[in-house]
């Protein structure tokens, strides 16, 4: 079973956002591939959906998995619709937990 990857606005907000401090940091080039490899990542999920750690405490069905030990990913794998969606991507040891925990109270 394979399923579909979606990314949330934010999530893609949060990529864009890294891409140009990378960028700005280093080279574009390792700007390009450091995201290209991310997304891959996340994309990778369509296949092992069910990776990770649970976060219910967040919000239901919450899961968070690292990338590199240099990310983490927020998704939500939706079994009835064989989707996963990721949510944020978080990096540069942000405070994922409050971020998110903001997100859904609002």
């Amino acid at each position: 079973m394979t399923y579909t990857v979606v990314f949330a606005p934010e999530a893609l907000d949060q990529l864009d956002a890294l891409e140009d401090f990378i960028a700005k940091a280093g080279s574009p080039v390792i700007a390009a591939r450091y995201i290209d490899a991310i997304v891959a990542y996340c994309e990778s999920l369509a296949t092992f959906p069910l990776r990770g750690i649970r976060r219910d405490d967040l919000a239901p069905g919450l899961r968070v998995t690292n990338y590199r030990r240099s990310a983490v990913i927020a998704f939500v794998a939706d079994t009835d619709t064989e989707t996963v969606s990721i949510l944020g991507i978080f990096c540069g040891g942000q405070d994922y937990e409050t971020i998110l925990l903001d997100e859904v109270g609002d």
